[in-house]
């Protein structure tokens, strides 16, 4: 396969993956404050997501692409509200695994990657066109 069409195709799949990514983050950063609804209920698990290389041997690129979105095992913490729906007996409130300033990284990151698979993107498809332009 012609390298540059590979270029787009690698690219591609990057930018795939890291909106993935953002889709997770975003349901995150949604969810920060997502309790129970009944006494001892849990809240929103915080979502993870993990990557794995893809070999497309047609064209003989090693690209990229989501192997799984799972669920993070980290405790929930208690706050005590026993006005709360979700109250346990002792007025305990389990509360979302999220942490706001660990998905606004993970958003950053995600962004930054996507942003550079963008422009590596639009340098295949420069290149493209100035081949073509010497074609002429």
């Amino acid at each position: 396969m012609d390298p540059l069409s590979s270029i787009s195709a690698i690219a591609a799949s990057g930018m795939r993956a890291q909106g993935e990514r953002l889709k997770v983050v975003s349901e995150n950063v949604a969810n920060a404050d997502s309790t129970g609804n009944t006494p001892g209920a849990d809240p929103y698990r915080r979502k993870t997501l993990s990557f794995e290389e893809m070999v497309d041997r047609d064209m003989g690129a090693s690209m990229v692409k989501v192997e799984q979105i799972g669920r993070d095992k980290t405790p929930f913490t208690l706050v005590h509200d026993p006005a709360h729906p979700a109250a346990d007996a002792k007025g305990m409130v389990k509360m979302p695994n999220v942490n706001p300033i660990l998905e606004m990284g993970n958003m950053r990151e995600a962004s930054r990657s996507y942003e550079a698979n963008m422009n590596m993107f639009e340098a295949g498809r420069d290149m493209r066109t100035q081949m073509l332009d010497l074609l002429r």
